[in-house]
């Protein structure tokens, strides 16, 4: 499967809340920011958990606008994200950069890039006011 299928079938499935389906598209030690809470999480079941807990929060929808391959199994992908709390008011509206990195047909890792800076430590903008670290 090539950058941009892979990319968007794991765009749709997350979209859908299709747990299994996005972790069926990457490897056993896929590395993932938080984006909610900040930090990182490592491996599918940890990502389960991460999203599991993100979904009872917060209802995000990404969709994909740009992608662009990069050498070395990197990939740029311009997102505009949507993010609503459960009630449906709208906590964030923006677009921003995931960087993915891809190996044997699957994802390894992604980061988010917002600004000018790759940056994982705290939440991201797009989760206003969600500070705790868990």
């Amino acid at each position: 499967m090539n950058t941009q299928t892979l990319v968007a079938q794991a765009y749709s499935a997350f979209n859908r809340r299709d747990i299994d389906g996005t972790l069926a598209l990457m490897s056993e030690n896929v590395s993932w920011p938080k984006a909610s809470e900040g930090g990182r999480v490592v491996g599918k079941q940890d990502i389960r958990a991460y999203w599991t807990r993100q979904w009872a929060e917060f209802d995000p929808y990404v969709e994909v606008l740009q992608i662009i391959d990069r050498e070395a199994g990197k990939a740029d992908v311009k997102v505009h994200q949507l993010v609503k709390n459960l009630k449906g008011d709208v906590l964030s509206d923006t677009e921003l950069w995931h960087v993915y990195t891809i190996a044997n047909g699957l994802i390894e890792g992604m980061d988010i890039k917002e600004g000018e800076s790759n940056s994982d430590q705290g939440p991201s903008a797009a989760f206003p006011g969600h500070n705790r670290a868990k």
